[in-house]
């Protein structure tokens, strides 16, 4: 039966103490200790909550779950995806009875994760009752330890669906920008394949980011390829997909003459990206030229805007509250 895959981390699960661990010569009552992981990597406890991968067939659903419809096509999606890369974002349960466990969050992965034949699944295990108090833990302990960047992503996106977090608070806790927190966030629509050599090391997150802006997975997966194997920068990837060729089948081809960017022009794209936070682009032709500002939601969009021009961003807010 298919395992779930070591090395690529557990996003939240990487936040918090790993399950308590009770002296096998302690008399039955004396209480368990958390891991000694939490000293070692500075992380404060979580009160409440620990770590541990535990049987899937020890979890029940939650009889309280107000959803009972669950897209077959959408869950066979995140069953691939786990059987490639594992199961990022734990689940939340509590302890019933004996050695069984109710689900409190994650039914989908946890159906999904069925579906992918994994026998344990990564969980947080919570006593706690108070949401807040420990998103609140998670959120402190996500600036103290260092996740690459799939751990990150997967930490987000859990603290935003299964903990009600925002962008904003995200961004206010972690000291990030919230465009910060958005471009992390797109991480994970990445393929499987790119995602494991992005969890590996061998693409950075900025070569994921340049190749997110293509739209055919393929096309991602064999430029990905060119990177580890050319040692391709993400300057260079840039401009590969910029030009088209990265949506080229495997056939070699001739490579494009472009007009040479002017450094001034390229000085002036990178301080206008370092102030926008985004990435911003100038282009010069013979009668004309222009600059585009990249954004990847609605809210990147008002954020940059505010940036530009903050009159014409409050006077957008005002009409929309009319």
């Amino acid at each position: 039966m298919s395992q779930q895959r070591r090395g690529l981390g557990k996003g939240l699960g990487a936040l918090i103490p790993t399950a308590p661990i009770t002296d096998p010569e302690a008399p039955a009552s004396t209480p368990s200790v958390p891991s000694a992981r939490t000293s070692d990597s500075g992380l404060k406890p979580v009160d409440g909550a620990y770590f541990q991968e535990i049987p899937i067939t020890s979890i029940s659903p939650n009889p309280r779950q107000p959803r009972d419809v669950f897209d077959d096509e959408r869950l066979e999606e995140l069953a691939a995806s786990i059987k490639e890369v594992g199961l990022l974002q734990p689940v939340v349960v509590r302890s019933i009875g004996v050695d069984g466990f109710e689900l409190i969050m994650g039914e989908r992965r946890w159906r999904a994760s069925k579906l992918a034949g994994l026998d344990r699944v990564p969980a947080i295990v919570r006593s706690t009752q108070d949401d807040e108090m420990l998103r609140e833990a998670l959120i402190e302990n996500l600036q103290r330890e260092q996740l690459n960047a799939l751990e990150e992503a997967a930490a987000y996106r859990q603290l935003l669906d299964d903990f009600g977090a925002t962008h904003e608070v995200l961004a206010k806790k972690v000291g990030r920008s919230r465009s910060h927190i958005t471009n992390t966030l797109r991480l994970l629509n990445l393929p499987s394949n790119v995602q494991l050599r992005l969890a590996a090391g061998t693409i950075s997150a900025g070569h994921a980011r340049a190749l997110l802006t293509l739209d055919d997975p393929a096309a991602m997966d064999r430029l990905a390829s060119r990177i580890v194997a050319e040692g391709l920068s993400v300057r260079t990837v840039e401009e590969i997909v910029a030009l088209g060729e990265a949506t080229a089948g495997p056939a070699p081809r001739k490579p494009r003459a472009k007009q040479p960017v002017a450094p001034a022009l390229r000085t002036l794209a990178d301080r206008l990206s370092d102030h926008f936070e985004t990435r911003v682009k100038v282009d010069l032709g013979r009668r004309k030229g222009r600059i585009v500002v990249e954004f990847s939601t609605i809210d990147d969009l008002e954020r940059i805007i505010g940036t530009m021009a903050p009159e014409a961003a409050n006077a957008m807010r005002d009409l929309s509250d009319e």
